[in-house]
C-alpha cells in the first residue's frame, strides 16, 4: 500500500479542518483517521471509508497486479495478534489465490 500517497490525501482532504470534523465526514473515529494520516496501515473497512470520503479508487494506493514481485500485507488490531510465520503463510495463500483468480480471468476474460 502507498500509505505516503494516502497520507498526504488526507492531508490535502482536511486543509484546516480539524481531526473529529474529518473523520465525522470519513464515517471512522478520529483516532483511527490519526493514526492512518501517521503512517499506520488501515484495516480494509477503515481504508474503503477513507478513499469514499476522499473520492478516490482504492486501487490507486496499492500495487499494480503486474507487479513481477508484491507484498502482502495484513492489518491486526493488536501487534501479537498471530505468530510472524502465520502471518508470512497466510500472506503466500492470499498471493497465490489472487494468482489463480488472475490467471482465470485472463483464460475466460
Amino acid at each position: 500500500m502507498d500509505i505516503e500517497r494516502l497520507k498526504e490525501r488526507i492531508r490535502q482532504r482536511r486543509a484546516g479542518k480539524g481531526v473529529r470534523e474529518a473523520a465525522r465526514e470519513a464515517d471512522v473515529s478520529p483516532a483511527t483517521l490519526s493514526r492512518v494520516e501517521n503512517g499506520k496501515i488501515p484495516d480494509i473497512q477503515t481504508f474503503e471509508k477513507i478513499c469514499a470520503w476522499l473520492g478516490d479508487a482504492p486501487a490507486i494506493y496499492l500495487p499494480s497486479t503486474g507487479a513481477t514481485t508484491a507484498l502482502a500485507q495484513v492489518h491486526f488490531k493488536k501487534e501479537t495478534a498471530i505468530k510472524p510465520e502465520t502471518a508470512k503463510a497466510l500472506s503466500e495463500m492470499i498471493m497465490h489465490a489472487q494468482k489463480m483468480l488472475q490467471d482465470e480471468d485472463e483464460a475466460y476474460g
